[in-house]
């Protein structure tokens, strides 16, 4: 228990060191972003005197290095600052766009990994035949097509041309859940469509690794069936990669967001992100950057904390 308590605490040293390097990266690629703020928002009718005076009220007029330890400063402080386009609390913003992201990610999750893991049970149990190539014929497939291909194949067809869903998520957190699962169920089906494939192949490789052990080699000698095999001997066994794997793709669900979100105008954290670089609003695009990195390493945290208690053998590395 000692040696994992210390591998967590230096994984969150590391994590905190790779925010930060993570949040000067993006300081410097939102500095380098083309327009001004104060521009786009006072138009180009704007005098010059007006514009600096604007600049001048939000801060602008300051040097980019004094702005981010500023920032930084404020994040430490858990004031995430305020936005430059509408002048309202970031952490106002981000709130409940946060909690739509996060239950987006919580939905498709719930159809994703329970899928591939049933697909890769049954592929590793009817290797080399007709379904095990067909699967993953189908999962070389889904993982090559982006996510926004995906996503508009599903609005013709489901909404557009079947009209069983509707083809624009407008959710909010004080919606019905099932009228919010409704709502939410094309983004979500596009997002498990992209990660399922991951989960699924890692399964079946993992099991099959397994299926040349002796110890089921014995179980298959003393006449046990293969799914019982495979499921109670070889799948506890092989744990390790596929959590890893799991929360690898749970944390893409949170991450990845951005591109489905702003397909079917989803209300998320990726929706605001992408509105923010519009009007060059470069706190709150600081901020929501920073949360998807967080977001990650403390998932990716998580990956080997449950790998370890699966597979306590990765403690000791030869």
């Amino acid at each position: 228990m000692n040696a994992i308590l210390k591998m967590v605490l230096q994984r969150l040293g590391l994590g905190a060191l790779t925010l930060i390097v993570v949040s000067i990266i993006i300081s410097i690629g939102v500095e380098l972003l083309p327009g001004d703020l104060a521009q786009e928002i006072l138009g180009q009718a704007a005098t010059p005197e007006t514009v600096a005076q604007f600049r001048k009220e939000v801060g602008l007029d300051k040097p980019a290095y004094v702005r981010y330890f500023l920032w930084l400063g404020g994040i430490f402080q858990g004031d995430f600052g305020t936005s430059l386009a509408n002048q309202l609390e970031i952490s106002q913003l981000i709130g409940k766009r946060l909690q739509n992201t996060l239950f987006l990610a919580s939905l498709a999750a719930l159809i994703a990994v329970p899928l591939s893991l049933l697909l890769g049970v049954l592929a590793a149990l009817y290797r080399n035949g007709i379904y095990d190539r067909a699967v993953n014929a189908i999962t070389l497939t889904s993982i090559s097509v982006p996510e926004f291909f995906f996503a508009y194949v599903l609005i013709i067809i489901l909404a557009v041309n079947l009209g069983w869903f509707p083809s624009l998520s407008n959710v909010s957190t004080d919606m019905p859940l099932w009228e919010r699962v409704y709502k939410t169920f094309l983004p979500a089906l596009t997002l498990t469509l992209v990660v399922v494939a991951h989960m699924m192949r890692m399964t079946r490789a993992a099991i099959i690794n397994l299926l040349a052990s002796p110890y089921i080699e014995m179980a298959n000698l003393k006449g046990i069936r293969k799914f019982r095999i495979i499921v109670h001997h070889a799948l506890p066994n092989a744990w390790a990669p596929i959590i890893n794997v799991i929360v690898f793709n749970l944390a893409y669900l949170v991450v990845g967001v951005v591109v489905v979100e702003v397909v079917f105008v989803y209300p998320g954290l990726g929706q605001l992100m992408v509105d923010s670089v519009q009007v060059r609003d470069i706190p709150v695009v600081q901020a929501c950057s920073l949360i998807f990195a967080a977001t990650y390493i403390l998932l990716n945290l998580t990956a080997d904390i449950l790998a370890i208690l699966t597979n306590p053998r990765l403690l000791h590395p030869k």
